[in-house]
């Protein structure tokens, strides 16, 4: 057996067999609330045996009410115009309704287009007048016009309509009403369950008040009858009760003495508490104040260290230097006494030796100047001088010079040069040390 075939989402109601295509042609139909619909979606009048939606005749969009929402069954019509219809024919035709996903929701029965007869077809009615015409223009045109039946049913169809639509929407609201009248009730009547849940809660509490106030009277009555009987007992026992009374009095002010001793104790013992918490945060601090300076004599003592190896280093370059400046004395000594040695060869052989010839005295000069040059580059290289015999060698092969202003101040110039190199090296010395006093 097939499964029954389940309902449409769209279902079209009051759909005819056959439609004037002179006349408008409106479509009504109920949407289920199971699916979620749009104002984008579309109702067509599709040729029977279509097979794609763009087969369609004609279309029209869905007006949906302006209270529609989500969940709710909803009544909606669509209306086509009569210059967008099918010609008259045999053709079938129907209604199908196509969301805005362009998924098929629902299809109406079939019918079709067809022309009215002429006589069959026509109604012969009265024309209403308005009621501002006079009376006498009443009784004399009383006009009679004749209109097609379709007409005259689709006009008390819409009139239908319109009294169905004012119908549903006066049920609507009664609905509404009694809907809201019946939430009232329920809560009313949840409110009253409550009240009376509380009333009987409160009632047998009373209940159980008086009987339990009952019970305690037949207790108190039994007691008063002891009370009575026992009166005389119960004096004795007050008396003595009274003496233990004395005696625990006195024993409270004891405990309240001892109490008070042990407070000032307690008293005592948290000052004491104190001062120690006070002297060990002292105590802390100091370690921490001593922990602070022992760092930072300890970076103190390092940079000493390293002021101390500054200053060895310092001592070591200043005797080297002190070792190279003495050097050089003696070395300046040295050439000092072979120049004075020399001056003095110079002298005996200028005495001797006064009567040579001019030219040889060119030449002598020649010879000296190049003396000269060499001992100025013996002395710009650091380097020891000539020996006096190897001066004198080369004084014995020529004529002794004469010596002009020219040769003084060349000699000059060699002795600056060897002063120059006798300073201490200046320049070759780190810039800490040049700054330093300690050191100069």
């Amino acid at each position: 057996m097939d499964a029954p075939e389940r309902p449409a989402a769209a279902q079209f109601r009051n759909v005819g067999q056959f439609y004037f295509p002179q006349t408008r042609v409106e479509c009504h139909l109920s949407l289920s609330p199971e699916r979620r619909w749009s104002a984008r979606d579309w109702i067509g009048i599709f040729k029977v045996g279509w097979t794609c939606l763009k087969d369609y005749h004609t279309y029209t969009w869905v007006n949906l009410p302006e209270s529609y929402s989500h969940g709710s069954s909803v009544d909606c019509c669509a209306l086509f115009h009569a210059f967008y219809l099918p010609r008259p024919g045999p053709a079938q035709y129907e209604f199908v309704y196509v969301d805005q996903s362009g998924q098929v929701c629902g299809r109406s029965r079939t019918f079709n287009f067809c022309s009215p007869k002429p006589l069959e077809e026509l109604e012969a009615v009265r024309e209403e007048q308005d009621d501002e015409r006079d009376d006498e223009r009443e009784e004399e045109e009383e006009l009679m016009v004749v209109v097609s039946r379709a007409t005259l049913l689709q006009k008390c169809l819409d009139e239908s309509l319109k009294c169905q639509g004012a119908l549903q929407g006066t049920l609507d609201e009664a609905r509404r009403e009694l809907e809201a009248e019946r939430e009232r009730v329920q809560r009313s009547e949840r409110a009253w369950q409550r009240e009376r849940e509380v009333l009987k809660r409160e009632l047998s509490e009373l209940r159980e008040t008086i009987a339990q106030h009952t019970n305690t009277l037949k207790r108190m009555e039994g007691k008063h009858q002891d009370v009575k009987y026992n009166q005389e007992n119960l004096s004795s026992e007050l008396s003595k009760l009274l003496s233990e009374k004395a005696a625990s009095v006195r024993r409270i002010e004891e405990l309240e003495e001892d109490e008070k001793v042990a407070r000032g104790r307690e008293e005592e013992a948290n000052a004491e508490l104190e001062r120690l918490r006070e002297r060990v945060q002292k105590m802390t601090c100091q370690m921490k104040h001593e922990e602070e300076k022992k760092k930072s004599l300890q970076s103190d003592k390092n940079k000493l260290e390293e002021l101390h190896a500054e200053l060895r280093r310092k001592e070591e370059w200043l005797q080297d230097e002190r070792a190279e400046r003495e050097r050089l004395e003696k070395e300046r000594d040295h050439i000092r006494a072979q120049q004075r040695e020399l001056q003095e060869l110079k002298s005996v052989q200028r005495k001797s030796e006064s009567g040579a010839q001019e030219p040889q005295t060119s030449s002598v000069k020649q010879e000296e100047e190049d003396d000269l040059c060499t001992k100025s580059t013996y002395s710009s290289d650091d380097e020891d001088p000539p020996s006096s015999s190897s001066l004198c060698s080369v004084s014995t092969d020529t004529d002794p010079p004469q010596l002009s202003s020219e040769s003084w101040e060349e000699e000059e110039l060699y002795e600056s040069a060897k002063d120059n190199l006798m300073a201490p090296k200046l320049t070759d010395a780190p810039q800490s040390e040049l700054c330093d006093p300690y050191v100069w």
